[in-house]
This record gives C-alpha cells, sequence and structure tokens, in this order.
C-alpha cells in the first residue's frame, strides 16, 4: 500500500462533513488550539489527527499528522463542558455533525469530544475545510473503543 497523501477536504453538505468527521474522528486538540474569530466568522481548531485512511495499523502503531479544520460563516460559538482555562488542556474529538436550519442554507455544526464535551456553531451556511500538514509522525498511542466492564 502507498503512502496516504495529505487530505484537502472541503464541506458544503451534511454529507460531506461526515466524510470530514470519519477522518477526525480521535483527533486530539489542545484546549489553547481552538479558535474562534468572531469579526471574521470562523472557528478553527489544530487538531492532531490520526490517519484512518493510512489502513490497519501495523505492529501496534499507527501515524497522526498535524491538521486544520476550520468552518467558516459562522455567526456564534457556544460550548459545554470544554474550557480553554488550561490552554495544555487535551480534548479528544469524537463526531462532528451538521443540522440544517428550519430555512437553509444555515445551521449548526456539533462537535462532539470525550467527557461530554460539546461545541455548537451556528453558521450561516455549512462551509467546512480540512488540511493536513507535512508534518506526520509515528505513534503508538492507538485510539480505542473498547468498553471498560465495571
Amino acid at each position: 500500500m502507498s503512502e496516504p497523501h495529505a487530505l484537502r477536504l472541503l464541506a458544503e453538505t451534511a454529507e460531506d462533513l461526515e466524510v470530514i468527521a470519519a477522518a477526525v474522528q480521535d483527533s486530539v486538540v489542545k484546549a489553547g488550539g481552538l479558535k474562534y474569530e468572531a469579526r471574521k466568522n470562523r472557528f478553527s481548531l489544530e487538531l492532531n489527527r490520526f490517519r484512518w485512511e493510512a489502513g490497519q495499523p501495523r505492529a501496534k502503531e499507527g501515524v497522526r499528522v498535524r491538521s486544520l479544520l476550520a468552518f467558516d460563516g459562522v455567526l456564534g460559538a457556544k460550548t459545554r463542558a470544554v474550557t480553554k482555562a488550561d490552554p495544555e488542556l487535551i480534548l479528544s474529538l469524537l463526531a462532528a455533525t451538521f443540522t440544517p436550519a428550519d430555512e437553509p442554507p444555515g445551521g449548526t455544526v456539533t462537535l462532539l469530544f470525550a467527557g461530554d464535551g460539546e461545541i455548537t456553531l451556528d453558521v450561516e451556511v455549512l462551509d467546512a475545510t480540512l488540511l493536513d500538514s507535512d508534518y506526520v509522525w509515528p505513534t503508538r498511542n492507538l485510539p480505542s473503543h473498547e468498553q471498560r466492564r465495571l
């Protein structure tokens, strides 16, 4: 299998965002890497993305890549159980979804994090971009979704 190329993805529909959501599932972001620029109507996250498209990890090792996930046309942002009080706090992104408004093209983007964290973005139109950088490194910290028994 050849080396995966850097992803450059755009989303303008809920289905497009599902593709980006699959690529960013289990990404980690420092709280300080969350940025809302109200004047530019932009919300962005600097992610360390697990490269799911690289296939099954061999020898219990995978690959991460530094990426930027950005949403334009953001009219407002709200958080629940997500704080930037400690900019070094690591958050794990689990899902990204889009719910259309009653009157398109606007709606709500929801970013769900491990530990019940949530960011909701009120958008005038869905306009998301995922850009990978050239900074790639191996990792032994593989994402796991196994349920623990109590």
